[in-house]
């Protein structure tokens, strides 16, 4: 499975499926699975995220590692949507991880306080 990681056509899925999420926005939400979170607000798109952690969880639990990942996608995909959202994407993350990379998670969460 790690394997997938060096594919350089997952490169960029991330900025790919941001982009659908950010084209799919303002459609019919009868026909969008997206435009539909987005019109339910917020508290729907947080209870999607709620639940796919939830299952992400259980999948992580139980050790099966193509129910892991696949539950991780949804989560992703989720989280894509609530970045969406608040107008930001994929880079905004990257941009938090790179700012903490190389900085102990200890001594980076102490710094929040």
């Amino acid at each position: 499975m790690a394997m997938a990681d060096s594919d350089s056509r997952n490169d960029d899925i991330l900025d790919r499926v941001a982009a659908t999420i950010a084209s799919r926005r303002g459609a019919d939400p009868a026909s969008s699975y997206v435009a539909a979170l987005f019109a339910k607000g917020d508290d729907a798109i947080l209870k999607k995220i709620g639940e796919e952690a939830t299952e992400t969880v259980m999948a992580a639990k139980d050790g099966d590692k193509l129910r892991i990942a696949a539950e991780i996608a949804d989560l992703w995909f989720h989280c894509l949507v609530l970045l969406a959202r608040h107008g930001m994407g994929p880079g905004d993350v990257r941009a938090e991880l790179a700012r903490r990379e190389g900085t102990s998670g200890i001594a980076e969460k102490a710094s929040r306080r």
